[in-house]
């Protein structure tokens, strides 16, 4: 036998850039989203399209509705993400949205 490790299903969505990674929880419970205070985060949405983005803050989002796929600059990988989805960028992360469905989110900045 090899010694292959394998990735855990929580990790498998995890772009990595050198030190920085888009992480994706794949529908998280109702309790977890309670916690977070999701619903009280703004809104916002756009319509499908190409976007760069530059993280200034780390950025917690919920998508409500949507399809996305982002790639990380500096990396050849790229990360899917969709309705149901509680995605987390940390700050200092670039990356450019392909947005395939048009997106409507919950969203929350730490500026720390």
């Amino acid at each position: 036998m090899g010694t292959a490790s394998t990735i855990p299903d929580a990790m498998e969505a995890t772009t990595r850039a050198p030190g920085l990674s888009i992480t994706v929880e794949k529908n998280p419970p109702e309790a977890r989203l309670l916690q977070l205070g999701v619903k009280s985060w703004p809104k916002w949405g756009c319509p499908p399209g190409r976007f760069p983005l530059k993280f200034d803050a780390a950025l917690t989002c919920y998508l409500v509705r949507g399809r996305v796929r982002a790639a990380v600059k500096g990396s050849r990988e790229s990360v899917e993400f969709g309705a149901g989805d509680l995605v987390f960028f940390p700050k200092g992360l670039s990356c450019t949205w392909d947005v395939v469905v048009g997106v409507d989110k919950h969203y929350n900045f730490d500026p720390s």
